[in-house]
């Protein structure tokens, strides 16, 4: 007992307070989004921020009990973690169990819930990496004997993924792949060559289809203004209105049926709306504190499974947090993913909570 105390007063703690302020903060912007919209679709003004706070509860609990469990026992789930990963990422092609939503088929329809099944790919991913490379230390800077197996099992899931499709999360998955592989010593030249060799995959998937368009509306928003463009418009209108201080929370108009889904990818222009400048560089604050302390957990971790899986969950989190940033902001081209803590939905939070939980717990076992 008296361990497990030192070990919880010696977590981040400025990496628990930004995470539970971020978590503060979406829950109240995702009632002042969403209001309106579940009053209209389900006659319950209250609908999503009921179910976003089951949520919370489930994910902070999910949090705690990581943040307790020692880090180095999750070795033994990394390899039916990845088992778990294809089985429901085959299962999304089942036609009853398959979930589409928005022209994507990204959730499994469990009856109760529908559970996003990229969100638990990218964790799982992850702890693989950190489990498989800590063991092949000594062989990392071989291709065969080293970095050829992680290699193909991702590459086969980044494919699943892709079909759904989901560029964003394939993207994702694959530079934090990249970067894990980096610190674990692998050669730069075999990087770069598989970089390469990747590349025309890569330019090839986004001219095609929505990503096609969705290029072309972020080079010129304004060519087909009430299509394409039409969201990325909207966004820039909500920042715009917003000022240094924003309308006041609540007093937001782009949420009224002008974003599409407020409380979910644009939940950034809402805040931005409502709360201005001011606003939105406290939740940007707060998001590098949570990277920085991340990180700083991960050059701390007291072997290399501890530096890897801090390292690759912080990634995931901080590219997540980019691309929905900068796509919101006009600055890339969109890409469908939520913001992590402040976007509604349920398996996004839980899976970022957990993450938060065994980051916790590697820092409880700093050197």
């Amino acid at each position: 007992m008296e361990s497990l105390s030192i070990a919880q007063n010696r977590q981040d703690f400025l990496l628990m307070i930004a995470t539970l302020i971020l978590v503060t903060i979406g829950t109240v912007m995702i009632y002042s989004s969403s209001a309106i919209i579940a009053m209209d679709r389900y006659q319950d003004g209250q609908y999503f921020l009921k179910r976003q706070a089951v949520f919370v509860a489930l994910g902070l609990g999910l949090m705690y009990c990581l943040s307790r469990l020692p880090y180095q026992k999750l070795k033994m789930v990394a390899y039916p973690a990845i088992a778990v990963s294809f089985v429901m990422l085959l299962l999304l092609f089942v036609p009853a169990l398959g979930k589409r939503v928005g022209g994507a088929t990204r959730w499994l329809n469990l009856g109760f819930i529908a559970f996003q099944v990229g969100e638990w790919v990218k964790v799982s991913v992850v702890l693989f990496l950190a489990f498989f490379l800590a063991r092949k230390k000594p062989y990392v800077k071989e291709i065969v004997r080293g970095i050829l197996t992680p290699l193909v099992i991702t590459a086969c899931l980044m494919g699943l993924i892709i079909l759904q499709p989901d560029f964003g999360t394939t993207a994702i998955i694959a530079v934090t792949t990249m970067i894990m592989l980096y610190l674990a010593g692998a050669r730069i030249a075999h990087l770069l060559g598989l970089a390469a060799m990747f590349a025309p995959f890569a330019v090839w998937a986004l001219c095609r289809g929505y990503r096609w368009e969705r290029l072309m509306a972020f080079l010129n928003p304004w060519k087909d203004p009430h299509g394409s463009g039409f969201q990325i418009i909207q966004s820039m209108i909500a920042f715009g209105s917003g000022g240094p201080f924003g309308v006041g929370v609540g007093d937001g108009m782009q949420k009224l049926f002008y974003l599409p889904e407020p409380h979910t990818d644009f939940i950034l222009s809402v805040i931005a709306e409502e709360s201005g400048f001011v606003g939105v560089s406290v939740v940007i604050l707060l998001y590098t504190v949570f990277i920085l302390r991340g990180f700083m957990v991960s050059f701390k971790a007291p072997d290399l499974f501890g530096m890897l899986l801090a390292a690759g969950l912080t990634i995931l989190i901080s590219m997540q947090v980019f691309i929905n940033i900068a796509g919101v902001m006009g600055l890339i081209p969109l890409k469908g993913l939520t913001l992590p803590f402040l976007s509604y939905g349920g398996t996004s939070l839980m899976m970022s909570l957990a993450a938060v939980g065994v980051l916790l717990n590697i820092s409880s076992q700093e050197t």
